[in-house]
């Protein structure tokens, strides 16, 4: 093997692990080539050479140097085909694709309809590929939004207010249960459970009724709209209720120590893998050891038991 190629999603750590990528293939020999903006670069065959000076200084960078962009073209055979066929015309000998379930799923029909040799980085912040304990960039999402928590207490510990903070999770709650544990929340509403908007709002008047003057309530993005939910506890309860909706500044943000020390483990792990002759898989983070994982098992629907943390949540609330 000559040559690897990188294509990325963004989130935090995904640049320290373009680092371990080309640092690692470079120390086996191999050369390494960017692919810009995700399936998009791909196709059009957009890259740049990655080399051990071109890769210094990026460890501590969010987002990705490699841009990205969705890539409606990629969904169909066809595309796809162009796609490999820009493997093949640049020589690339293997692919290494770090993201969600969309990139490697697309990662994973470039192998079977093409037989390109590709290994998948998790790197989501929901946190939602399935048998994996945790993606680059989790972690610093979670931190994110925490810091950005425990800024809006502040306002609501002073104005005696409740506050609903919208949290980003499509189809995964991991963001919004991790940071309603962390930031000492009194409520969570995430898509892997059910929620009784009657019990909640019983449960802010009888607090309230012992003197409780604030309430914290995360939103999964996915489960409900924060605006909904807080004029829902206003109607029923008439207390005032603010909304705060965090948006994208979630995926954005230095990444955390833990994400930087996981990118360059997951990294260097992808190139032995790929040097190896494995393909079709993505390494992965399971139970605290590193392995590789199937990728047609990878983009299944994860589930997660969240009881258990829903639980410890509302003893400590």
């Amino acid at each position: 093997m000559k040559r690897i190629a990188v294509l990325t999603r963004d989130c935090a750590g995904v640049n320290a692990a373009i680092r371990a990528v080309v640092r690692t293939a470079a120390g086996r020999g191999v050369g390494a080539l960017g692919i810009l903006k995700g399936y998009e670069g791909l196709i059009d065959g957009l890259t740049v050479p990655l080399t051990r000076r071109s890769v210094s200084g990026i460890i501590n960078l969010g987002g990705t140097i490699l841009k990205s962009a969705r890539c409606e073209r990629f969904l169909s055979a066809d595309w796809r085909g162009r796609a490999a066929e820009t493997v093949r015309r640049l020589g690339i000998d293997g692919l290494i694709v770090m993201g969600g379930n969309g990139s490697l799923h697309g990662a994973h029909l470039l192998h079977v309809e093409a037989g390109v040799p590709v290994v998948g980085i998790p790197a989501t912040i929901d946190n939602d590929i399935n048998g994996v304990d945790l993606a680059l960039g989790a972690d610093t999402a979670v931190n994110v939004a925490l810091d950005a928590l425990d800024k809006i207490r502040d306002t609501a510990t002073s104005l005696e207010r409740i506050f609903v903070v919208e949290v980003m999770g499509r189809d995964c709650g991991y963001i919004a249960l991790q940071v309603a544990l962390a930031g000492g929340c009194e409520e969570v509403l995430i898509p892997e459970r059910d929620y009784d908007p009657d019990r909640i709002c019983a449960d802010i008047k009888a607090g309230n009724a012992e003197g409780k003057v604030s309430w914290i309530i995360i939103v999964a993005e996915g489960k409900a709209r924060a605006e909904d939910v807080a004029r829902a506890i206003t109607d029923r309860t008439g207390f005032e209720t603010r909304v705060a909706v965090l948006g994208h500044i979630q995926r954005g943000g230095r990444p955390t120590a833990l994400d930087r020390i996981m990118a360059a483990r997951l990294g260097r792990a992808a190139v032995d893998a790929l040097l190896e002759g494995c393909t079709d898989c993505c390494v992965r983070l399971r139970n605290g050891v590193l392995d590789l994982w199937p990728l047609d098992k990878a983009v299944l629907p994860k589930t997660t038991p969240v009881e258990s943390d829903y639980r410890l949540l509302k003893l400590l609330s």
